[in-house]
């Protein structure tokens, strides 16, 4: 299903991200965060694994299958880092705020985040971090880790849920998205994230959140939080 361009405001946290306005239909997908999708007016339609789900309120847990089929009405989209915040702490947080982008940002900022176990994954993703503008060799990481590049995957199974290449993926995402949201060309919010050119980025975003880069952000009103 082509996607449509989405109109509304964009509040861009940093393990956090709000979308107020309407939505557009997306091509199915799976991305790393944790979504909420909170519809006070008209009921979302969203498609889960295959089968159809309709409601007011609706949770899509990290890396589940999922694209958006039909949304009337204004919602609110809320996208929160899984290795941060656990769904269910998400979810107690944000039912008892209220439906407001400001409701919202203080529910989030309120939600407790979860402490990384293993200082081993800790360094690689500080290094990581660190190096998103140029390339990302998984063996640095690995050796900032003080730990073999098998070792590395192994822990970022069990810790982060991702490969360490989708991950470098995702926050080069990220800081692609606070570069626009900054006032960059996508060219240079591109290229300052570390991927290769525009079309890359966009090919990036298409395939986390089912929207290409222009599509997602050509009707958004941007706001970078503290």
């Amino acid at each position: 299903m082509p996607a449509v361009h989405w109109q509304g405001e964009l509040w861009l946290g940093h393990d956090f991200g709000l979308i107020h306005g309407a939505m557009g239909p997306t091509a199915p997908h799976a991305h790393y965060a944790h979504q909420l999708i909170i519809a006070p007016e008209q009921p979302v339609t969203v498609e889960l694994d295959g089968v159809r789900h309709t409601g007011h309120y609706l949770l899509i847990e990290a890396l589940r299958q999922h694209a958006i089929i039909q949304a009337p009405g204004q919602a609110f989209t809320v996208y929160a880092e899984p290795l941060l915040m656990d769904a269910a702490s998400l979810q107690r947080s944000v039912s008892c705020s209220e439906p407001s982008l400001p409701g919202l940002e203080a529910a989030l900022r309120r939600c407790p985040r979860q402490p990384l176990a293993d200082r081993r994954v800790a360094r690689a993703l500080a290094a990581l971090d660190a190096a998103l503008g140029g390339k990302v060799p998984a063996a640095q990481l690995a050796a900032q880790a003080n730990v073999s590049l098998s070792q590395l995957e192994r822990l970022f199974a069990r810790d982060v849920g991702l490969p360490v290449r989708r991950l470098v993926l995702w926050r080069r995402l990220r800081l692609a998205m606070a570069l626009l949201l900054e006032g960059r060309a996508i060219t240079e919010a591109a290229h300052g994230a570390g991927f290769a050119d525009s079309a890359h980025f966009s090919r990036t975003l298409k395939s986390l959140f089912g929207v290409t880069a222009s599509q997602a952000l050509k009707s958004l009103r941007p706001r970078l939080l503290d």
